[in-house]
Protein backbone atom coordinates (compact mmCIF):
# COMPACT_ATOMS: atom_id res chain seq x y z
CA UNK A 1 0.00 0.00 0.00
CA UNK A 2 1.69 3.43 -0.84
CA UNK A 3 1.45 5.94 1.43
CA UNK A 4 1.76 10.06 0.81
CA UNK A 5 1.52 13.29 3.36
CA UNK A 6 -1.44 14.83 3.98
CA UNK A 7 -1.53 17.83 2.62
CA UNK A 8 1.37 20.34 3.72
CA UNK A 9 1.41 17.73 6.43
CA UNK A 10 3.84 15.43 7.37
CA UNK A 11 1.20 13.10 8.58
CA UNK A 12 1.91 9.99 6.14
CA UNK A 13 -1.34 8.62 5.02
CA UNK A 14 -2.93 5.35 2.74
CA UNK A 15 -3.41 5.94 -0.54
CA UNK A 16 -6.96 4.15 0.15
CA UNK A 17 -9.49 5.00 3.00
CA UNK A 18 -11.54 2.95 4.31
CA UNK A 19 -15.16 5.06 4.29
CA UNK A 20 -17.73 3.98 6.98
CA UNK A 21 -20.54 5.64 6.14
CA UNK A 22 -22.69 1.92 5.53
CA UNK A 23 -22.12 0.20 9.14
CA UNK A 24 -24.96 1.51 10.86
CA UNK A 25 -26.68 -1.41 10.73
CA UNK A 26 -23.31 -3.88 10.99
CA UNK A 27 -22.70 -6.19 14.17
CA UNK A 28 -19.46 -5.95 16.31
CA UNK A 29 -17.97 -8.50 14.35
CA UNK A 30 -18.80 -7.55 10.95
CA UNK A 31 -17.39 -4.14 11.74
CA UNK A 32 -14.05 -5.60 13.52
CA UNK A 33 -13.93 -8.14 10.62
CA UNK A 34 -14.11 -4.56 8.04
CA UNK A 35 -11.57 -2.92 10.16
CA UNK A 36 -9.23 -5.84 9.93
CA UNK A 37 -9.33 -6.93 6.69
CA UNK A 38 -8.58 -2.96 6.13
CA UNK A 39 -5.49 -2.55 8.52
CA UNK A 40 -4.40 -6.00 6.33
CA UNK A 41 -4.36 -4.25 3.40
CA UNK A 42 -2.54 -1.34 4.43
CA UNK A 43 -5.11 1.05 4.71
CA UNK A 44 -4.49 3.18 8.46
CA UNK A 45 -7.18 6.36 7.51
CA UNK A 46 -10.83 5.64 8.57
CA UNK A 47 -13.85 8.54 7.16
CA UNK A 48 -16.89 9.12 8.87
CA UNK A 49 -18.95 11.67 9.16
CA UNK A 50 -21.69 13.05 12.11
CA UNK A 51 -24.43 12.59 9.72
CA UNK A 52 -23.51 9.06 9.40
CA UNK A 53 -26.51 6.54 10.49
CA UNK A 54 -28.74 9.19 11.29
CA UNK A 55 -31.84 7.48 9.37
CA UNK A 56 -30.68 3.94 10.81
CA UNK A 57 -33.77 2.69 13.30
CA UNK A 58 -32.56 3.84 16.87
CA UNK A 59 -29.39 5.78 15.23
CA UNK A 60 -29.18 9.43 15.03
CA UNK A 61 -26.13 11.91 14.75
CA UNK A 62 -22.80 10.29 15.43
CA UNK A 63 -24.34 6.76 14.95
CA UNK A 64 -21.85 4.94 12.97
CA UNK A 65 -19.03 6.75 14.56
CA UNK A 66 -20.23 5.12 17.97
CA UNK A 67 -20.87 1.49 16.34
CA UNK A 68 -17.00 1.82 14.92
CA UNK A 69 -16.04 2.76 18.70
CA UNK A 70 -18.36 0.30 20.14
CA UNK A 71 -17.16 -2.51 18.49
CA UNK A 72 -13.36 -1.66 18.10
CA UNK A 73 -12.56 -1.10 21.50
CA UNK A 74 -8.84 0.59 20.58
CA UNK A 75 -5.84 0.62 23.24
CA UNK A 76 -4.26 3.84 22.75
CA UNK A 77 -1.54 2.56 20.68
CA UNK A 78 -3.74 1.08 18.06
CA UNK A 79 -5.58 4.73 18.07
CA UNK A 80 -2.29 6.07 17.10
CA UNK A 81 -1.59 3.93 14.55
CA UNK A 82 -4.61 4.83 12.69
CA UNK A 83 -5.86 8.28 10.99
CA UNK A 84 -9.78 9.20 12.28
CA UNK A 85 -11.32 11.70 9.87
CA UNK A 86 -14.44 12.72 10.06
CA UNK A 87 -16.93 15.55 8.71
CA UNK A 88 -20.06 18.03 9.81
CA UNK A 89 -21.79 20.97 8.59
CA UNK A 90 -24.92 18.96 7.06
CA UNK A 91 -28.28 19.43 8.84
CA UNK A 92 -31.37 17.09 8.12
CA UNK A 93 -35.03 17.50 9.45
CA UNK A 94 -35.06 20.65 8.00
CA UNK A 95 -32.63 19.97 5.56
CA UNK A 96 -29.72 22.79 5.40
CA UNK A 97 -26.03 23.20 6.19
CA UNK A 98 -24.09 25.11 9.60
CA UNK A 99 -20.50 26.22 9.81
CA UNK A 100 -21.18 28.41 12.81
CA UNK A 101 -18.64 28.13 15.58
CA UNK A 102 -21.36 26.91 17.53
CA UNK A 103 -22.03 23.97 15.30
CA UNK A 104 -18.67 22.71 14.42
CA UNK A 105 -17.58 22.80 17.72
CA UNK A 106 -20.12 20.92 19.69
CA UNK A 107 -20.45 18.55 16.61
CA UNK A 108 -16.73 17.29 17.22
CA UNK A 109 -16.80 17.43 20.79
CA UNK A 110 -19.87 15.19 20.23
CA UNK A 111 -17.79 13.18 17.72
CA UNK A 112 -14.92 12.47 20.05
CA UNK A 113 -17.37 11.28 22.47
CA UNK A 114 -18.49 8.61 19.91
CA UNK A 115 -15.21 7.65 18.64
CA UNK A 116 -14.30 7.38 22.16
CA UNK A 117 -10.56 9.50 21.51
CA UNK A 118 -8.95 12.34 22.72
CA UNK A 119 -8.36 13.90 19.63
CA UNK A 120 -9.46 14.16 15.67
CA UNK A 121 -6.96 13.65 13.08
CA UNK A 122 -8.97 15.87 10.46
CA UNK A 123 -12.33 17.54 10.81
CA UNK A 124 -13.98 18.37 7.50
CA UNK A 125 -16.96 20.84 6.39
CA UNK A 126 -18.79 18.47 4.70
CA UNK A 127 -20.49 20.50 2.02
CA UNK A 128 -20.73 24.36 1.47
CA UNK A 129 -22.79 26.20 3.62
CA UNK A 130 -24.29 29.52 1.40
CA UNK A 131 -24.70 31.11 4.86
CA UNK A 132 -21.04 30.68 5.78
CA UNK A 133 -18.99 33.01 7.63
CA UNK A 134 -15.29 32.71 7.73
CA UNK A 135 -14.57 34.39 10.63
CA UNK A 136 -16.54 31.74 12.21
CA UNK A 137 -15.15 28.56 10.66
CA UNK A 138 -11.73 30.17 11.74
CA UNK A 139 -12.52 30.54 15.36
CA UNK A 140 -14.13 27.04 15.45
CA UNK A 141 -11.13 25.82 14.04
CA UNK A 142 -8.60 27.78 16.02
CA UNK A 143 -10.41 26.30 19.26
CA UNK A 144 -10.34 22.84 18.45
CA UNK A 145 -6.88 22.93 17.18
CA UNK A 146 -5.28 25.36 20.31
CA UNK A 147 -7.22 22.82 22.10
CA UNK A 148 -5.55 19.13 20.90
CA UNK A 149 -8.98 18.38 20.11
CA UNK A 150 -8.67 18.61 16.38
CA UNK A 151 -4.78 17.74 14.58
CA UNK A 152 -5.63 18.94 11.13
CA UNK A 153 -8.66 20.48 9.04
CA UNK A 154 -10.39 19.66 5.47
CA UNK A 155 -13.36 20.40 3.44
CA UNK A 156 -15.64 18.16 1.25
CA UNK A 157 -16.95 18.93 -1.98
CA UNK A 158 -16.07 22.68 -1.97
CA UNK A 159 -14.94 24.27 -5.19
CA UNK A 160 -11.44 26.32 -5.45
CA UNK A 161 -13.04 29.68 -5.01
CA UNK A 162 -14.85 28.53 -1.75
CA UNK A 163 -11.79 27.68 -0.17
CA UNK A 164 -10.26 31.07 -1.05
CA UNK A 165 -13.52 32.16 0.60
CA UNK A 166 -12.37 30.32 4.21
CA UNK A 167 -8.93 31.78 3.29
CA UNK A 168 -9.92 35.01 3.67
CA UNK A 169 -10.21 34.33 7.62
CA UNK A 170 -9.41 30.89 8.27
CA UNK A 171 -5.22 30.46 8.99
CA UNK A 172 -5.33 27.14 9.58
CA UNK A 173 -4.11 24.98 6.89
CA UNK A 174 -7.04 22.79 4.63
CA UNK A 175 -4.85 20.14 3.94
CA UNK A 176 -7.86 17.83 1.94
CA UNK A 177 -10.66 18.27 -0.01
CA UNK A 178 -13.29 15.42 -0.52
CA UNK A 179 -15.10 15.46 -4.03
CA UNK A 180 -16.70 12.76 -6.34
CA UNK A 181 -14.52 11.15 -8.57
CA UNK A 182 -14.35 8.19 -10.93
CA UNK A 183 -13.11 6.87 -14.43
CA UNK A 184 -17.20 7.98 -15.50
CA UNK A 185 -17.16 10.52 -13.38
CA UNK A 186 -14.38 13.07 -13.56
CA UNK A 187 -15.20 17.17 -14.92
CA UNK A 188 -12.38 18.19 -12.54
CA UNK A 189 -9.98 15.99 -15.07
CA UNK A 190 -12.52 16.20 -18.33
CA UNK A 191 -12.65 20.07 -18.29
CA UNK A 192 -9.18 20.53 -18.33
CA UNK A 193 -8.35 18.30 -21.50
CA UNK A 194 -10.90 19.74 -23.22
CA UNK A 195 -11.44 23.75 -22.35
CA UNK A 196 -12.22 26.15 -24.90
CA UNK A 197 -13.31 23.24 -27.45
CA UNK A 198 -17.12 24.01 -28.45
CA UNK A 199 -20.20 21.41 -28.94
CA UNK A 200 -18.55 18.94 -26.20
CA UNK A 201 -20.23 18.32 -23.01
CA UNK A 202 -16.68 17.95 -21.32
CA UNK A 203 -15.42 21.39 -22.48
CA UNK A 204 -18.20 23.39 -20.17
CA UNK A 205 -16.75 25.51 -17.79
CA UNK A 206 -18.17 24.38 -14.59
CA UNK A 207 -17.17 25.81 -10.77
CA UNK A 208 -14.68 22.62 -10.28
CA UNK A 209 -12.73 22.74 -13.64
CA UNK A 210 -10.05 24.26 -11.82
CA UNK A 211 -10.26 22.49 -8.84
CA UNK A 212 -8.09 19.59 -9.61
CA UNK A 213 -5.14 22.41 -10.33
CA UNK A 214 -5.87 24.63 -7.62
CA UNK A 215 -5.03 22.08 -5.19
CA UNK A 216 -2.18 20.44 -6.26
CA UNK A 217 -0.79 24.52 -6.21
CA UNK A 218 -2.23 24.27 -2.82
CA UNK A 219 -1.27 21.35 -1.62
CA UNK A 220 -4.48 20.08 -0.81
CA UNK A 221 -4.90 16.53 -0.54
CA UNK A 222 -7.97 15.12 -2.86
CA UNK A 223 -10.21 12.44 -1.71
CA UNK A 224 -12.28 10.69 -4.23
CA UNK A 225 -15.78 9.61 -2.95
CA UNK A 226 -17.93 7.15 -5.11
CA UNK A 227 -14.90 5.90 -7.20
CA UNK A 228 -17.10 3.20 -8.88
CA UNK A 229 -20.04 5.60 -9.36
CA UNK A 230 -21.44 6.36 -13.14
CA UNK A 231 -23.10 9.73 -12.04
CA UNK A 232 -24.34 11.18 -9.42
CA UNK A 233 -26.95 8.79 -8.52
CA UNK A 234 -27.25 5.90 -11.28
CA UNK A 235 -25.00 2.94 -9.81
CA UNK A 236 -21.97 1.55 -10.56
CA UNK A 237 -19.97 1.52 -13.81
CA UNK A 238 -18.40 -1.90 -13.21
CA UNK A 239 -20.31 -4.58 -15.07
CA UNK A 240 -23.01 -1.85 -16.49
CA UNK A 241 -24.37 -2.53 -19.91
CA UNK A 242 -23.81 1.58 -20.04
CA UNK A 243 -20.24 1.27 -20.20
CA UNK A 244 -19.28 -1.55 -22.19
CA UNK A 245 -16.35 -0.31 -23.62
CA UNK A 246 -14.71 0.80 -20.64
CA UNK A 247 -15.62 -2.59 -19.12
CA UNK A 248 -13.50 -4.66 -20.97
CA UNK A 249 -10.88 -2.06 -20.99
CA UNK A 250 -10.94 -2.62 -17.30
CA UNK A 251 -11.24 -6.75 -17.51
CA UNK A 252 -8.69 -6.71 -20.24
CA UNK A 253 -6.27 -5.01 -17.92
CA UNK A 254 -7.13 -6.26 -15.13
CA UNK A 255 -5.40 -9.74 -16.92
CA UNK A 256 -2.40 -7.91 -17.89
CA UNK A 257 -1.64 -6.52 -13.75
CA UNK A 258 -3.30 -9.89 -12.24
CA UNK A 259 -5.85 -7.54 -10.08
CA UNK A 260 -9.80 -7.53 -9.98
CA UNK A 261 -10.79 -4.96 -12.38
CA UNK A 262 -11.87 -2.55 -9.45
CA UNK A 263 -8.77 -2.08 -8.65
CA UNK A 264 -7.70 -1.08 -12.18
CA UNK A 265 -10.36 1.38 -12.04
CA UNK A 266 -8.62 2.44 -8.40
CA UNK A 267 -5.32 2.46 -10.07
CA UNK A 268 -6.50 5.09 -12.67
CA UNK A 269 -7.39 7.50 -9.51
CA UNK A 270 -3.97 6.92 -7.91
CA UNK A 271 -2.04 7.17 -11.34
CA UNK A 272 -2.88 10.83 -11.18
CA UNK A 273 0.43 12.90 -9.95
CA UNK A 274 -2.10 14.93 -7.79
CA UNK A 275 -1.40 12.38 -5.04
CA UNK A 276 -5.29 11.45 -4.63
CA UNK A 277 -6.61 8.98 -2.03
CA UNK A 278 -9.32 6.57 -2.85
CA UNK A 279 -12.30 6.55 -0.30
CA UNK A 280 -14.01 2.31 -0.58
CA UNK A 281 -17.71 2.46 0.94
CA UNK A 282 -17.72 -1.00 0.85
CA UNK A 283 -18.95 -2.85 4.07
CA UNK A 284 -17.40 -6.30 2.04
CA UNK A 285 -13.90 -7.64 3.05
CA UNK A 286 -13.16 -9.33 -0.02
CA UNK A 287 -14.12 -6.32 -2.10
CA UNK A 288 -11.68 -3.81 0.43
CA UNK A 289 -8.78 -6.51 -0.35
CA UNK A 290 -9.40 -6.19 -4.24
CA UNK A 291 -10.13 -2.67 -4.44
CA UNK A 292 -7.18 -1.85 -2.40
CA UNK A 293 -4.69 -3.42 -4.59
CA UNK A 294 -5.06 -0.94 -6.79
CA UNK A 295 -3.22 1.46 -4.77
CA UNK A 296 0.00 -0.87 -6.29
CA UNK A 297 -0.74 -1.01 -9.56
CA UNK A 298 1.50 1.51 -12.24
CA UNK A 299 -1.17 2.23 -15.06
CA UNK A 300 0.73 3.17 -18.15
CA UNK A 301 0.42 6.33 -19.64
CA UNK A 302 -1.35 4.54 -22.57
CA UNK A 303 -3.32 2.87 -20.41
CA UNK A 304 -4.81 5.56 -18.34
CA UNK A 305 -5.90 7.33 -22.00
CA UNK A 306 -6.96 4.17 -23.14
CA UNK A 307 -9.63 4.09 -20.16
CA UNK A 308 -10.41 7.73 -20.17
CA UNK A 309 -11.45 6.73 -23.82
CA UNK A 310 -13.16 4.14 -22.51
CA UNK A 311 -15.51 5.61 -20.33
CA UNK A 312 -16.66 8.05 -23.03
CA UNK A 313 -14.75 11.28 -22.95
CA UNK A 314 -13.31 13.90 -25.45
CA UNK A 315 -10.09 13.08 -25.90
CA UNK A 316 -8.77 15.86 -28.41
Amino acid sequence: MKTLPLGRTDIQVSTIIAGMMRIAGDTDEQIRNLYDTARQAGINFFDHADLYGFNHPGGGYHHCERRFAQALQLTSSQREEIILQTKTGILVNPSGYDQSYEHIVGSAEESLKALDTDYLDVLMLHRPDALVEPEEVARAFDHLRASGKVKAFGVSNHTARQIDLLKTAVTQPIVANQVQLSITHAPIITQGLSTNIAGHDDSIARDGGALLDYCRINKITLQAWSPFQKGISDGVFLGSSDFQELNTELDRLADVYQVDPMAIAVAWITRHPAGIQVVLGSTKPQRILDAAKGSDVELTRSDWYTLYKAAGHNLP
